[in-house]
């Protein structure tokens, strides 16, 4: 097995993007430091009517004597906002919000008291003759900076425009999506991704059969939450980290709402509309998402492989396209209960139906001899039916300050049919033979519900939390997988008894935990928490005949995941300057059809086979961070450590016994799943987040880190350095006129057997708007110059393989939005946007 040295600067565009990044890094951090002071204000909006919070609302502060801007702090989820590292002097804050009037405060600064507070500011409704009066707001923060936690406004983000939650995540530090949608962070696709904090069926690069990420339209995203090193409060699975994608909702009285209608180029439309209403105390939503897409695609592979005493050389030329109408319906609802109580249920359905078509030119070599061809087509046409459903529960207590009930539960029904069409022609030229047919009937469900609870410590610097909860995915009913290669008339098949199989699996995990948060003094905070999960795994899979893997599968175990946090505030306010040192035991369960010991066809020559004997993986991940703010500029370094025991891996090898059988063919490839040892990750990762000037607003990061893939005893663990690098520039070319220009690019990867090639893109985006802010018109181009693709290498002492695939990710997109209501385009903003793949899972 060969060991590949992997460093960034093996590629172009990698060499370009980093230095464009660290010349990024090093600009604004002189500039800012001249503008930071020791002054500070803090506090809290709050509904004058209602007593709630008011969040995401802009608070400018300005010079007194001419009212000139100094700075502009956001309020929080909780109402909440905060500006330091102002200069001494006299300031006018002032909060302008088209739902409420305008509020004015007065302050000073000095040197004996460089710190004012306001909680609790109250927000008067907005009377209607204010409705058309001009306002200037202050801008959103991309992206907000926390030690193991970042916050991405995605509304300000217009990459996002034509795209899905694949496309949102592809412009997220840390993370990485790649060609197929599959998403990573450090270095593992271990990533547990969340729906408003909630298990959503939402499966990773649409492995395991469930609502994949291009599924969910990017307009209906708010915010993007990336957890690097969770706390025992969070599930443990997801050793590379937990992210969760959090939806828009609206608040405000009367009816508000966005509608879009989008085209994109060969053949792209979409469009979606989102409504709410509050009368009283309810807050009633509903919206319609939809897309029809039709992508190209093409491909290349090159095999020598093996077999006993001979060497067969294989190459694969593809070409085809895929094709996706989706549709969603989606309704809810959030009654504000007495005793500070509220209480929300939501319920959605939505359908999905892939086509696909591949046509493939072979060739096949043995020995040197005499070079054989053949041709293959393999279609589908896969129909998803997902059913959502859900409540929320929350309680506080006003004369106990801090102290929190809330309860959540939910379900996800799938039911997915999935067809793989193969026929196979003899020469070039000549007609099909009769095709065969596999197809995978599944009906899987997800059921949820947990309890947490906070309470504050009796001396008021720390909090308890606690809570349970209960999961359990399942395939019950007609899960089945029937084989047909008897086609009477074309697409007119019968499964074959003897090849078909019925299965069933169900996973129970029940949980709790307890976290305990506290102030040490002196600027130091502690948090320590533990949470347990027992997990019961059963699965079974009946009929055919001959078959040796049918059987049944158990598994169940208890385990226990310590958490652990501490950090340091060197600042004069906390979060300026801080450093923090954390620790989380996580593990990668595998699921049902990693486990199922069945083949499913991926195409006409490679399968995937699950492997019954997989067991869990475990993560220790230990991660150290320091924030630091200067002037408007926020500067995140992280260096972290990962060590994961039992690693899963992907194999690939040659099935000889099919491959002989299948003649001229070509190889047939079969793929697997293994716990390969254990592996050790380090790496680090620097992020800065400032505005270079009024009308130009920069979000860089860079990471870079070692990644490990165990040898399982056969040979020596392979490591490379693996380095990502990500640059986005947010310009404001006039009040109406935003312009975004994005670039990112990822080095060569390690994988079990061989690498994955760099890749990269470049994104550009331009958003107008129209009618006093009532309209948008938004274009956005995917990978400009075309350069991303999939390439990946595979070398073994039996297999060489090097394999290129290229989707049609260069995508032009148009989208009209209107604003219902009180809503409105603000600038720098984007409430809704086209939808699609670019490429990305699409």
């Amino acid at each position: 097995m060969k060991t590949f040295l992997t460093p960034a600067s093996n590629s172009r565009v990698g060499r370009v993007l980093l230095g464009l990044t660290v010349a990024a890094l090093a600009l604004p951090l002189a500039a800012a430091a001249q503008t930071g002071g020791p002054g500070a204000v803090s506090g809290s909006l709050v509904e004058a009517a209602s007593g709630q919070a008011v969040p995401f609302s802009d608070v400018l502060l300005l010079r007194a004597a001419d009212s000139t801007f100094v700075a502009v702090a956001q309020t929080t989820e909780q109402g909440t906002f905060k500006a330091s590292a102002l200069p001494l002097g006299a300031y006018l804050l002032r909060v302008q919000d088209l739902n409420y009037q305008v509020l004015r405060r007065r302050f000073t600064l000095t040197a004996a008291a460089p710190a004012v507070q306001f909680p609790g500011l109250k927000m008067a409704a907005a009377k209607a003759t204010k409705l058309n009066e001009v306002v200037v707001t202050g801008q959103k923060a991309a992206v907000v900076e926390e030690l193991g936690k970042r916050v991405i406004n995605v509304e300000k983000d217009l990459s996002s425009v034509g795209g899905t939650a694949a496309n949102v995540l592809q412009n997220v530090p840390s993370v990485s999506v790649d060609v197929n949608g599959t998403v990573s962070m450090r270095g593992t696709s271990n990533v547990t991704i969340l729906i408003d904090g909630k298990p959503a069926g939402v499966s990773n690069g649409g492995s395991g059969g469930g609502q994949r990420l291009d599924q969910i339209p990017a307009s209906r995203i708010a915010q993007v939450e990336v957890i690097t090193n969770p706390s025992a409060k969070y599930d443990a699975a997801g050793g590379g980290g937990v992210i969760n994608l959090i939806t828009k909702k609206e608040t405000r009285p009367g009816t508000n709402g966005t509608a879009s209608v989008n085209l994109g180029t060969n053949d792209k439309y979409s469009g979606n509309i989102s409504l709410s209403r509050k009368v009283g105390k309810a807050t009633w939503s509903g919206g319609y998402d939809g897309r029809d897409v039709t992508y190209a695609s093409k491909g290349h592979s090159e095999q020598t492989a093996l077999l006993g005493t001979e060497t067969v050389r294989t190459t694969q030329v593809a070409g085809g396209s895929e094709g996706h109408r989706n549709h969603s319906l989606r309704a809810g609802v959030e009654l504000e209960l007495p005793k500070s109580q509220t209480l929300g249920l939501n319920a959605s359905i939505g359908t999905e139906r892939n086509l696909e078509s591949e046509g493939q030119e072979l060739t096949q070599q043995t020995n040197n001899g005499p070079v054989q061809r053949a041709r293959g087509q393999q279609d589908l046409d896969v129909q998803v039916k997902v059913y959502n459903y859900g409540g929320n529960y929350r309680r506080t207590w006003a004369e106990h300050k801090g102290r929190e009930l809330t309860a959540n539960f939910g379900g996800v029904v799938i039911d997915a049919t999935v067809p793989v069409v193969q026929r196979q022609y003899a020469e070039v030229g000549t007609i099909a033979q009769p095709g065969t047919r596999q197809q995978l009937d599944l009906i899987g469900n997800v059921q949820f519900g947990q309890v947490d609870y906070t309470r504050p410590l009796a001396d008021g610097k720390g909090r308890l939390e606690m809570g349970a909860k209960i999961e359990h995915q399942g395939n019950r009913g007609s899960n089945s997988f029937g084989f047909a290669a008897n086609e009477n008339r074309p697409n007119d098949f019968e499964n074959d008894p003897a090849r078909s199989l019925t299965y069933a699996s169900d996973q129970l995990v029940p949980a709790a935990y307890v976290t305990a948060q506290h102030s040490l003094g002196n600027k130091w905070n502690a948090q320590a928490g533990l949470r347990t999960e027992y997990t019961y795994l059963s699965g079974s899979i009946a009929g055919g005949v001959g078959i040796a893997q049918r059987g049944s599968l158990q598994q169940d175990y208890l385990s226990f995941f310590p958490s652990a946090l501490i950090s340091r505030d060197f600042g004069k306010e906390p979060g300026q300057n801080r450093l923090q040192l954390s620790y989380a035991r996580r593990l990668n369960r595998p699921n049902f059809m990693q486990q199922l010991p069945l083949a499913i066809y991926q195409d006409p020559r490679s399968y995937r086979l699950g492997n019954p004997r997989l067991q869990a993986e475990f993560s220790n991940n230990i991660e150290l961070g320091h924030q630091l703010t200067v002037g408007q500029a926020t500067i995140t370094s992280t260096v972290f450590a990962r060590i994961t025991t039992n690693s899963i891996q992907r194999l690939r090898f040659v099935d000889t016994t099919a491959t002989r059988l299948a003649g001229n063919s070509g190889l047939v490839m079969g793929e697997t799943y293994g716990n390969l040892g254990t592996t050790t990750n380090l790496g680090a990762e620097l992020s800065l987040n400032q505005p270079l000037a009024k009308w130009w607003r920069l979000n860089a990061s860079t990471s870079l880190y070692r990644a490990q893939i165990a040898g399982n005893g056969i040979a020596n663990n392979r490591t490379a350095l693996v380095g990502t690098a990500r640059l986005t520039n947010n310009f404001t070319i006039r009040p109406t006129l935003d312009l975004q220009l994005s670039g990112n690019v990822r080095s060569a990867s390690l994988t079990a057997q061989g690498r994955q090639l760099a890749w990269g893109q470049v994104d550009l985006a331009l958003r107008q708007r129209l009618f006093s802010d009532r309209a948008a018109l938004t274009l956005r181009v995917s990978d400009l110059f075309n350069m991303n693709a999939y390439r990946t290498e595979i070398a073994t002492a039996d297999l060489t393989s090097t394999r290129y695939a290229k989707d049609e990710t260069r995508v032009g997109w148009l989208g009209f939005t209107w604003y219902i209501g009180a809503s409105k385009a603000k600038p720098g903003r984007i409430e809704a946007a086209p939808q699609g793949g670019g490429g990305f899972g699409g």
